[in-house]
């Protein structure tokens, strides 16, 4: 609790000198003119005098309480509010047949980019954000929005197999784009990720680098997969389930191009920390300031004190003019 006019305590604080030097003062005056009390005898103090030495007590109280409500007295919490214009984001995420691969323990490749796009849209509070998934076409699994709970929950059910095997690197970027164009955002994102090359879809992905950049839409591309050889789960007729390992078929060039013509950068992931560590550099990179203004929220307490003080001066006046009235 906080006065807005801390000042005027100092006056709170003179009145019970006041009290004092009237009672004291009036003491001395009416016993100056009253009858002497012979020696050895000491008369009886009834309630009713008591009372009407004390009565100059409650109007001190008042007085006191006036005073205090003067002062201001408030209780105040403080908020903050805070101003910015949130980035709209798509991910694009490659689930094709080749992001089974092992080589992103303790998963395969789908399960640590899931795990990571999900780390980066728990962090991204204000922003909306869309998930665009592609295989040998594309389409989307969640159009931008805030409500992250939501898209975390369509993240979550993205399963390889959901779309025809194969690899639209460019279809996905036109999906994105389709999904940031229009918007009124002035930061438009696309993260793309893929473990492979193109080989499919009517839409190259140069192409598709060319329409973002006249979109102002700047595309990061992440290329996942070990270097070399990655094992791969593989179904044979005969043995069942066992692991293979296979080239990692990746298209650097293509991403790097994708991310120069765009404004954005290309990054290589070769394993879930990695590829953890790419998903923290483009959320750092893509951080808008926020303007806060903080003010403080008051409940004035003064009012109260006024009916408090107000039945004092009513108790006086009512004692005074009945109980402890005086004789002429």
């Amino acid at each position: 609790m906080t006065l807005a006019r801390p000042w005027l305590i100092l006056l709170a604080l003179l009145i019970p000198v006041a009290v004092f030097l009237r009672t004291w003062l009036r003491w001395r005056i009416e016993g100056g003119v009253g009858l002497a009390t012979p020696p050895g005898i000491v008369l009886p103090r009834s309630p009713r005098v008591i009372a009407l030495r004390a009565l100059p007590l409650l109007r001190a109280l008042a007085l006191m309480l006036l005073v205090l409500a003067l002062a201001g007295p408030r209780l105040g919490r403080t908020k903050v509010k805070s101003y910015s214009e949130g980035i709209d984001i798509v991910l694009a995420l490659d689930i094709s047949g080749s992001m089974r691969a092992l080589d992103f323990p303790p998963g395969n490749r789908l399960d640590a980019a899931k795990e990571v796009a999900r780390k980066f849209i728990e962090g991204r509070v204000g922003d909306r954000i869309g998930l665009v998934v592609f295989a040998s076409n594309s389409y989307t699994q969640c159009p931008l929005t805030t409500d992250h709970g939501v898209l975390l929950r369509l993240l979550d059910e993205i399963e390889i197999g959901d779309i025809k095997d194969g690899t639209a690197v460019g279809m996905a970027i036109g999906n994105a784009l389709n999904r940031l164009k229009g918007v009124p955002g002035k930061s438009r994102v696309a993260i793309l990720l893929t473990d492979g090359m193109n080989n499919t879809g009517v839409l190259d992905p140069l192409t598709a680098a060319g329409l973002a950049r006249s979109l102002g839409v700047r595309i990061y591309t992440i290329g996942a997969g070990t270097k070399g050889k990655a094992p791969y789960p593989v179904e044979h007729p005969l043995f069942g389930r066992r692991v293979e390992y296979v080239e990692v078929d990746l298209d650097e060039d293509t991403l790097q191009a994708i991310a120069d013509t765009t404004g954005g950068l290309y990054f290589r992931a070769t394993d879930s920390a990695s590829l953890a560590r790419i998903y923290q550099r483009i959320d750092a990179l893509e951080k808008i300031k926020v303007e806060t203004e903080e003010f403080v929220e008051y409940r004035d307490l003064g009012a109260l004190l006024l009916w408090p003080a107000l039945g004092l001066v009513l108790l006086e006046i009512a004692l005074a003019t009945t109980w402890l009235r005086r004789s002429p």
